[in-house]
């Protein structure tokens, strides 16, 4: 892989809009032009941390994007090997747990009966951030406890799912823009948000890569670092504007206003430095999930994000 091309793949759903941004405003190839190169810069919709690992250790990918979990679980697997660390967060936000079913108040009130939606069940961010506050509730042998009434769906048709109603799925771990949407229907409500469990603004995903693709191309990764950092500040500096490249980007059929909405929300911080991401690596450690203990937040990062006051 000579210098000068970099094939991205990200998921669906506003926890993206950097890369929205970078991919609008050509900011790979204006910083890769500074530096005099010309970047090809290759776009790849991909949906679950599964499919995503898969191509990047298969070498399809260079640069991936899921929840933190997935990353750690990369980043452990190939501690030694390949070395696949995290680059950039991509934003916190809160994933909020939703049901349908009126008898679900808490945790404890779902049965065999109810079945949660979530994008790779079992291994993605939101599974792995509800085996912590099982873990919590329910004590640390019981963590799988809810994996078996988790089933593999696309955020979209989770959605779907849900607000329709009159389906085995009746609960759905979700993300921003589609818990939004979910919540406008008055029979879903919100049983936990990610924030309760990991206790306050907490990065959910994040694009990670092999140590390969970070050492044999310098210049390409840096420009998109770059890239990344001036995509921050342009949403920051311009929200309104954010919201209408989501909707053009993404080609959404959501209305401007709500989209407007979220990203607004204070709960939301679309940054590029990690925040909390060390509650996983550690009480998944704890778990047994990773065989590795990491240190810090940097062990899992390449040092370009060091710089930050990430967490």
């Amino acid at each position: 892989q000579a210098e000068g091309k970099i094939s991205i793949a990200q998921q669906f759903g506003i926890g993206y809009l950097i890369l929205d941004v970078v991919r609008d405003q050509h900011l790979i190839e204006k910083y890769g032009k500074a530096q005099g190169l010309d970047i090809q810069v290759e776009w790849n919709s991909i949906s679950g941390a599964t499919a995503m690992n898969e191509s990047l250790l298969a070498g399809a990918l260079d640069v991936v994007s899921a929840g933190v979990p997935p990353m750690l679980t990369l980043w452990d697997r190939t501690k030694g090997k390949q070395n696949v660390k995290a680059i950039a967060s991509l934003g916190s936000m809160p994933n909020y747990l939703l049901t349908n079913n009126p008898n679900v108040k808490t945790l404890n009130d779902f049965t065999e009966k109810d079945r949660i939606a979530v994008p790779a069940a079992g291994v993605g961010f939101q599974s792995r951030t509800l085996q912590i506050e099982t873990a919590k509730q329910f004590g640390a042998a019981n963590y799988k406890k809810f994996d078996d009434i988790s089933i593999s769906l696309a955020h979209p048709d989770a959605t779907a799912a849900l607000i329709a109603g009159g389906s085995e799925i009746n609960s759905h771990f979700s993300s921003p823009p589609f818990q939004y949407q979910e919540l406008l229907n008055p029979n879903v409500h919100k049983v936990l948000s990610s924030y309760d469990i990991l206790g306050g603004q907490a990065s959910f995903n994040v694009l990670y890569t092999t140590q390969k693709f970070h050492d044999e191309n310098p210049k390409t990764y840096q420009a998109f670092y770059d890239a990344l950092a001036e995509a921050e500040q342009i949403i920051k500096a311009d929200k309104p504007a954010a919201a209408k490249t989501y909707i053009r980007v993404e080609e959404s059929k959501l209305p401007l206003d709500l989209v407007e909405k979220i990203v607004q929300d204070p709960e939301i911080d679309f940054t590029i430095v990690p925040q909390r991401t060390y509650i996983y690596a550690e009480k998944l450690q704890e778990l047994g999930v990773l065989k590795n203990k990491a240190a810090s937040w940097k062990d899992y990062f390449f040092e370009e994000a060091h710089g930050g006051n990430g967490s």
